[in-house]
């Protein structure tokens, strides 16, 4: 059976260790130069080559849709970011071209400049054949519903390409308030992998159905990973807390939007239960297999799709179905 994974991640170190240390510190990220606490994903981040094909052939995965790891071009002022994206997706375009069969691209954004980000966009859509754009959390502390982000919303709705929100680490407000003041390395795993990430990916999402910017673009689509972020225990509560304070403006109950307008892979997370219940949320014809390799094995996820209750059609619709018809990807 043909599978697709979508969200799978690479690294182009020569590139990122341009950016100012300073910024990636500020953001939250390791320094440069500190000893790497995981040298064996490190690794396998920047391969595109003899490791990653042969772990994608050995778990039977057809096809790899990647976008970049950070830090990016989203921590550049406005007048470096756009060509440090450009750099960054004119170089994966080229890896693609290597192996046009097996991998595939999300555009990376200088979201800093959000006018010249939509015309990235565009460009890695109609010139490099790239399927939407992967974003890595925040912005300079901002979600994108705020207004400042509607270049880019509106043109990926006019080209008819999905957003693949992903997690980013918090801002450091946050993590002070919320995670900080553990032992050893839990404070840093508390804000992120831990709970962090998924925590600040449910906000985020849920502030584009609250603010009225998925009203707004009611064609544009939304991916998100991790079993939906927690979002699915999440949606009766919102019919019953938001129901009564539901502005005007909204042309929907926020639950409904978020059901209207995203789409959820299974990557990284291989728990029945809690696919099950995303399962009877959102429904077969928006989940989408994923891996989030290197940071989880293809060969697990493969085998929790493999061990899934599914039908035959459910099956194909999750495996390889929906990511296709989403993502508009050649069979």
């Amino acid at each position: 059976m043909r599978i697709v994974a979508l969200e799978e991640h690479f690294s182009m170190p020569e590139l990122q260790g341009r950016i100012d240390p300073a910024l990636v510190i500020k953001r939250g990220y390791p320094p440069p130069d500190a000893p790497s606490a995981r040298p064996e994903v490190d690794a396998k981040l920047k391969d595109f080559g003899e490791v990653r094909l042969k772990s994608l052939d050995e778990s039977g995965i057809s096809l790899q849709v990647m976008g970049p790891s950070g830090p990016g071009a989203d921590l550049l002022p406005p007048s470096e970011g756009p060509a440090f994206a450009r750099e960054m997706n004119d170089a994966l375009a080229a890896q693609i071209a290597l192996h046009p069969d097996r991998y595939a691209g999300f555009a990376h954004l200088p979201l800093t400049a959000p006018d010249a980000a939509a015309d990235e966009l565009e460009r890695c859509v109609t010139k490099l054949g790239f399927h939407g754009c992967m974003v890595n959390g925040s912005t300079d502390g901002k979600f994108l519903d705020d207004p400042m982000f509607e270049p880019v919303l509106a043109r990926a709705e006019a080209l008819d390409v999905p957003i693949y929100v992903h997690p980013g680490i918090p801002p450091k407000a946050v993590r002070e308030a919320y995670y900080d003041g553990l032992k050893g390395p839990l404070s840093a795993a508390f804000a992120r992998a831990g709970y962090g990430w998924h925590a600040e990916t449910a906000v985020h999402i849920t502030r584009l159905a609250l603010s009225g910017a998925l009203d707004k673009h009611p064609k544009l689509q939304i991916i998100i990973g991790h079993q939906g972020e927690g979002l699915p225990a999440m949606l009766d509560r919102f019919e019953e807390t938001f129901s009564g304070a539901i502005p005007k403006f909204l042309q929907r109950h926020p639950a409904q939007t978020i059901l209207d307008q995203v789409h959820v892979t299974t990557s990284g997370f291989y728990n029945l239960p809690s696919f099950l219940m995303l399962m009877q949320i959102f429904g077969a014809d928006r989940i989408m297999f994923s891996v989030d390799y290197p940071f989880s094995s293809n060969a697990v996820a493969r085998a929790f799709l493999d061990s899934l209750p599914l039908s035959p059609a459910d099956r194909v619709k999750i495996a390889h179905g929906n990511a296709d018809k989403l993502l508009k990807l050649k069979v």
